[in-house]
């Protein structure tokens, strides 16, 4: 089997280090990008075949992995769809916003297609990755690509009609963990801690945090009530974020991210 990379930005990047980690074969990993610098480095790091064009690329692929920008992948379908017309071959879109119709619009009903989001974790082999499929591809397709993407953290499939609140809070969250995890450490700056210290140690408490309710099963709010003792210390924080809508602030975050999404869909 043979993979291609059409764009080798951050993504690819990642998902590529992960599949070289995980076992696949360098000579089976192919990679086009217009500048040559990011494709370059890849070959030069990871051994992976720089192809010289895209339908070099598509012509000695089994498997393409479109990871370009949905403004990029809309100009380009149409010589994607051209080079790809007599193949079977299974495609692969990290586009944000692209769906499975849009995607076989473009390059054609007969097409196996697949819809994947990983996140930005994916740089740690640490992603939540999301996927829906055409229903044309079968039972190996969907495991070649569970496989594949395995090799960067976790895998879920996801309905399409729920993929854009997937990409809201697995792919945009972290961004959000981010800002959540670096506010802690500047509290904690503030109090007196050095801020390195800080950060390690508020995003460790995080990353237990969510282990505890992956591994527990328990409700949040159950695992909240665990931590706050009457009259301790804890609670007087939870009551300050209450009265600073905190909670409604992360919805009302995520609804901004499904409308942009929408926004995205619709090609405005």
């Amino acid at each position: 089997m043979k993979y291609g990379f059409l764009g080798t930005g951050k993504m690819s990047k990642a998902i590529i280090q992960g599949m070289i980690k995980g076992g696949y074969d360098a000579n089976n990993i192919l990679g086009y990008n217009r500048s040559d610098d990011k494709i370059n480095e890849l070959s030069n790091i990871y051994k992976i075949k720089k192809c010289n064009s895209q339908k070099e690329l598509i012509e000695n692929s089994d498997i393409i992995i479109l990871a370009v920008k949905p403004n990029v992948l809309e100009k380009i379908l149409s010589d994607i769809s051209k080079d790809i017309a007599e193949a079977d071959k299974i495609i692969v879109s990290l586009a944000v916003g692209k769906t499975i119709e849009f995607l076989k619009a473009g390059l054609g009903n007969d097409k196996k297609i697949f819809r994947v989001m990983p996140n930005i974790n994916s740089i740690t082999l640490s992603s939540t990755t999301g996927y829906c499929n055409s229903p044309n591809v079968d039972a190996n397709d969907v495991l070649e690509i569970e496989s594949l993407f395995s090799k960067i953290g976790t895998v879920e499939y996801v309905p399409e009609k729920l993929f854009s609140i997937f990409s809201a809070i697995a792919g945009s969250s972290p961004a959000f963990s981010y800002m959540y995890i670096n506010a802690l450490a500047t509290a904690a700056v503030k109090a007196g801690m050095p801020k390195d210290l800080a950060i390690k140690i508020a995003a460790g408490s995080v990353m237990g945090s969510a282990n505890t309710i992956l591994k527990t099963d328990d409700n949040p709010y159950a695992l909240i009530d665990s931590v706050c003792s009457p009259g301790g210390t804890t609670i007087e924080g939870i009551a300050s974020l209450k009265a600073t809508s905190f909670e409604s602030k992360v919805i009302e975050a995520i609804d901004k991210v499904l409308e942009k999404d929408e926004l995205i869909r619709k090609g405005k």
